[in-house]
């Protein structure tokens, strides 16, 4: 049997399912765990037999999962472009029985597909997004680009939405066999690097009738966990100053200048750090600097993320920002409009949820890694001047805190499953496609996904996935007890109360001009299934890279 697991994919895409559960066949390992909560426990031996099926037939579908993290990757697509993504995945879907929506939430590349009908509802989501500058050889444990300046999977979002998808057709399989009510959807994140469409979803009311959503990230370990998350909140604002033209030598003072706003807010600001909370991590790009330098620039544009730990503090952090420009406005004698390109709540996953996950973790096990991806994990590490640890071995314990003091938290990334996480009961596994190394966002957290390590640990995340979701179609009690948790402990802390205005819409103009750069180049790359059987196997053909390869 090949090694169980299946490898996140860079998409967000979330899916609803009506299951029965199945253990899978490998033997439950040892590891450093709590034991899940008593209401995690199989109500009867049928359902350990369906879940034990589901797994099965999980690792029945490995090449489809191989096949759809590979081709995700070769089309290494940023955020608001995923259409060669859209095209692909929900082919597959609707060649599988479901029903797909295209354009939900007024954002082109985002889609909603269902196959059933009534409660429950569970939702199976990831995100397909990749990185800037981020292209990368698969298996080399060193920068080597495919395409010098393109984008790629620099964050493993080529996983995710594969692993779903394997998991939600297995499930839909147990369903027609075992004639169960219920439904599944399954929706991607688009644009999560700018934190840009998933509270358009909940604001859209996707989620209103959803039940469960089962969401995942690609990771190093199979893992999850419960209660308030460690990273922030964040608003994304882009601050557009608008001045006078004028001859920059002839006559400069008959001239206003939007980038002296710019850089006058970005000075203010910068200022400003120092007296701001150590929770806080604030950046910033600027994407408009002027036209030329013979002429006074009359436009010029600067990108914020605001992050905090919760919604008053990044509101705070968001009227400093205001405040900032209004002044160098005054300052530079121009105008100043803003616009909001994405936002994102802090987290909070369900306790309930988890632990059945995490009971299905412990049965499915890590992946069985070879010498070759030991080699390649090792040497990247070796690179990158961290520990040689190489693949993980252990699972990790479930860990979670209802909430966690303000005054402990120090701040990191967002995810805009926040948003989700308070609107409907929710969960996130982290599964083993990857291996720590790169510092994220970078080129190296490319290398390992469209190898072997990848394939393995998104099959193995697909397996917990599907399981759980057979949890939840057959035991009922668990979707009343998730959803207790969520009325009475969770909102019993806060409400939600979204960052986006009335006025907000997706930011879908973002990353147009340069994927229309690089997409013609990297058409040459994509994954031919017809001709090779793992991307590996082209990329060796194209560019004479071999599995590892290492310094």
């Amino acid at each position: 049997m090949r090694a169980s697991t299946l490898r996140l994919f860079g998409l967000s895409a979330l899916v609803v399912i009506s299951i029965a559960g199945v253990q899978a066949q490998r033997p439950r390992p040892a590891a450093d765990t709590a034991a899940p909560a008593a209401t995690t426990a199989p109500a009867d031996p049928r359902v350990a037999k369906l879940k034990q099926t589901v797994a099965a037939d999980v690792e029945g579908m490995f090449d489809l999962g191989q096949e759809m993290v590979d081709t995700v990757f070769s089309f290494g697509e940023l955020g608001f472009q995923e259409y060669e993504t859209q095209k692909y995945l929900t082919g597959i879907l609707e060649q599988n029985g479901f029903t797909v929506e295209k354009g939900v939430a007024g954002i082109p590349t985002a889609w909603v597909a269902k196959w059933g009908s009534g409660h429950p509802i569970i939702a199976l989501g990831s995100d397909v997004d990749c990185i800037p500058q981020a292209s990368q050889k698969p298996g080399v444990g060193y920068h080597d680009p495919i395409i010098e300046g393109a984008p790629g999977h620099g964050e493993g979002h080529n996983s995710g939405t594969p692993l779903n998808i394997v998991a939600a057709i297995a499930a839909k399989r147990m369903m027609e066999r075992e004639k169960l009510p219920g439904t599944i959807m399954i929706w991607p994140g688009i644009a999560e690097e700018q934190l840009g469409t998933k509270a358009y979803y909940v604001r859209a009311g996707l989620f209103k009738d959803v039940d469960v959503v089962l969401y995942n990230h690609v990771g190093s370990n199979l893992s999850t966990s419960w209660g308030d998350g460690g990273g922030n909140g964040m608003v994304s604002v882009e601050y557009t100053f608008e001045g006078e033209t004028a001859h920059s030598a002839g006559a400069p003072w008959r001239g206003r200048s939007a980038p002296d706003a710019v850089e006058l807010m970005n000075i203010g600001w910068n200022y400003r750090r120092e007296h701001l909370r150590l929770q806080q991590r604030s950046h910033y790009v600027i994407t408009n600097g002027g036209d030329q330098p013979n002429v006074v620039p009359r436009n010029a544009s600067v990108w914020y993320y605001f992050r905090e730990t919760n919604y008053d503090t990044v509101k705070n952090l968001w009227d400093i920002g205001d405040k900032m420009a209004e002044g160098a406005s005054l300052m530079s004698n121009t105008k100043w409009t803003s616009r909001v390109l994405g936002a994102a709540w802090p987290s909070h996953m369900n306790r309930t949820l988890a632990e059945t996950m995490y009971a299905n973790i412990q049965t499915v096990g890590l992946p069985q890694w070879s010498e070759a991806d030991e080699t390649l994990a090792r040497g990247t590490q070796k690179e990158m001047g961290v520990p040689q640890n190489g693949l993980a071995k252990q699972i990790q314990p479930l860990r979670g805190r209802e909430a966690i003091p303000d005054e402990e938290k120090r701040g990191g990334g967002s995810d805009d499953i926040g948003d989700i996480s308070w609107s409907v009961p929710t969960v996130s596994l982290s599964f083993p496609a990857n291996f720590q190394a790169g510092p994220g966002h970078n080129w190296a957290n490319a290398i390992a996904m469209a190898t072997p390590i990848a394939h393995k640990g998104t099959i193995a995340g697909a397996k917990v996935q599907a399981m759980t979701v057979i949890d939840l179609m057959t035991r009922p009690e668990l979707v009343k007890s998730a959803r207790d948790y969520f009325d009475n402990v969770q909102l019993k802390q806060r409400k939600y109360t979204s960052f986006l205005r009335a006025e907000d819409s997706p930011a879908i103009h973002l990353n147009k001009a340069i994927m229309d750069r690089y997409r013609p180049e990297m058409r040459k790359y994509y994954f031919d299934k017809t001709k090779y059987k793992t991307y590996l196997d082209q990329m060796k053909d194209q560019l004479g890279v071999s599995y590892p390869t290492v310094r």
